[in-house]
């Protein structure tokens, strides 16, 4: 069973993309003409726009982090005895699961 989540899935890869671009670049930097530093120009944009992306993903992913444990707090503290009981069947089905193997 994988857990890992889209959004963190989703950095992970253009992350990668990311740093392989730059070693694309850094591997042709000897190269010349107009062509090949045309490519490069449109490939160092595309890296500080994807940079840009990344950043701002990684801020909304942490903004929802903090929008749902605040949410939860506020459902457990308007609502101690049924957050109570949804833990307590949450954890006698894990432990039926688990008793099963």
């Amino acid at each position: 069973m994988n857990s890992v989540n889209p959004g963190e899935k989703l950095k992970e890869d253009l992350r990668a993309v990311i740093e392989d671009a730059e070693a694309l670049l850094r591997a042709t930097g000897g190269q010349v003409g107009e062509k090949v530093q045309q490519a490069r120009a449109k490939a160092e944009e595309s890296i500080r726009a994807a940079r840009e992306r990344l950043g701002a993903l990684e801020d909304e992913i942490a903004q929802r982090a903090r929008d749902a444990a605040r949410d939860t707090d506020r459902y457990v503290r308007d609502n101690p005895w049924q957050a109570l009981a949804i833990t307590a069947g949450a954890a006698f089905l894990v432990g039926l699961i688990l008793g099963r193997r």
